[in-house]
């Protein structure tokens, strides 16, 4: 039996399609490139295509694509107020990646961008980099308010201005974390349990009988992941959400 049926890490492997490199900087298009470039085209052929033929009464692409669009609209305007609307594009894009990059990773034979730390770490320092340059630019030195909560007696501010300071600090790992370790763990838990089932369908009519419940766990997992493909997209934008209100509202 070749490694990559049972090895259930080697899916997440990167692996060189195009080898560039300049000077001592490798450049090349991996698999992981191909799969965020897909990604893209992906959502945004999805978006075109749902908004081409639109009608009064929407059809069922369309309809996907506006609870999208009001989903991201509403969750911005109750996080943010009308002010956060300002940051739409940038949030609704980020919920579509997202999503579509959760959602290409559960097609058997494909790679998840979303299950590499590097990948969700660069989405979350968008998003705090976004927070941090439009509130200085906005507010200038007001922003840093943001670490001295009203209404915090005097002897308290430098103890909790340091645990602001180090909660802030800490949003970029907790929202990449967050992402990257539901998607991994449960690409890993799958893979696990079909390998049982390829294993012990091998063993026989006993093994076949066997593989039964591992089959069946495999399935549930399925439904889970796709669960979690929406869920982990969700609560990535919700945050963000939360995390601009901090840029436009540092006083609050």
């Amino acid at each position: 039996m070749a490694a990559d049926k049972v090895d259930p890490i080697h899916q997440f492997q990167i692996t060189k399609l195009v080898p560039i490199h300049v000077g001592h900087v490798d450049l090349s298009f991996t698999n992981s490139s191909l799969f965020m470039a897909a990604t893209v085209i992906v959502a945004t052929l999805f978006l075109v295509f749902a908004s081409s033929g639109r009608s009064l009464v929407p059809g069922r692409w369309q309809l996907v694509a506006e609870m999208s669009y009001s989903f991201v609209a509403n969750t911005l305007r109750d996080a943010a107020g009308k002010a956060g609307m300002q940051f739409f594009p940038m949030v609704f894009s980020l919920f579509m990646f997202v999503l579509v990059a959760n959602l290409l990773g559960m097609i058997p034979y494909f790679f998840t961008i979303t299950s590499h730390i590097i990948v969700t770490f660069c989405l979350a320092m968008l998003v705090i980099g976004t927070v941090v340059v439009f509130g200085i630019w906005k507010h200038g030195f007001h922003f840093f308010g943001l670490f001295v909560p009203q209404g915090v007696p005097m002897a308290l501010v430098p103890l909790v201005t340091m645990i602001e300071v180090i909660s802030f600090l800490s949003r970029p790992i907790s929202l990449s974390v967050r992402l990257f370790a539901n998607m991994l763990a449960g690409h890993i838990t799958l893979k696990v349990f079909a390998g049982f089932v390829v294993t012990l369908s091998a063993a026989g009519a006993v093994g076949v009988a066997g593989s039964i419940l591992p089959l069946a766990m495999a399935v549930a997992l399925t439904a889970l992941e796709f669960l979690v493909a929406f869920l982990q997209a969700y609560v990535f934008t919700v945050l963000t959400c939360m995390y601009l209100n901090d840029a436009i509202h540092p006083g609050h």
